[in-house]
């Protein structure tokens, strides 16, 4: 029989250690234009376990995506050009059919088939064009309004 004690030990964060969290988060989401993020594309790419398709069709695709919207000065916020795209690899969306799979928040649209020629039509008339391509997209689930959610809480006691 073993004699274990749980030992609760409290930690509260100082108010300047939170107070610093706070700016730097806050910077992060003035920097990267977070709250102007339009399109936000997730992509099935460098998969653990290659379901859907190769990890080297996968990464073909996430490489094509990159160079596009980079191409298209998109993954930054400009004054010139309102839209800003974030792209994320996701190990897996886990639909395991129709190649890379791809989803465009927050219009949640989800695209089979996201190989180079599918993702150049999405970067021009969907992230651009603000059009579905009906022909890839399997299914339509927007998120609903958002709004950015204060940080004071991080620097209250």
């Amino acid at each position: 029989m073993s004699n274990n004690k749980v030992i609760q030990t409290s930690y509260q964060i100082p108010k300047t250690t939170k107070s610093l969290e706070y700016k730097a988060l806050s910077n992060c989401v003035k920097s990267l234009g977070l709250a102007k993020i339009q399109p936000h594309i997730f992509i099935c790419a460098d998969q653990t376990i290659a379901n859907c398709c190769s990890k080297r069709a996968s990464l073909e695709s996430w490489e094509y995506l990159k160079k596009r919207l980079q191409e298209f000065k998109l993954p930054k916020l400009q004054e010139s050009h309102p839209i800003c795209v974030f792209k994320t690899k996701a190990n897996c969306l886990q639909v395991y059919c129709s190649r890379p799979i791809m989803v465009v928040y927050r219009d949640g649209v989800w695209y089979r088939q996201a190989n180079p020629e599918v993702i150049e039509q999405l970067v021009q008339e969907h992230s651009i064009g603000n059009k579905v391509i009906e022909k890839y997209a399997f299914l339509t689930h927007p998120l609903p309004e958002t709004s950015l959610v204060s940080c004071e809480h991080l620097i209250e006691a």
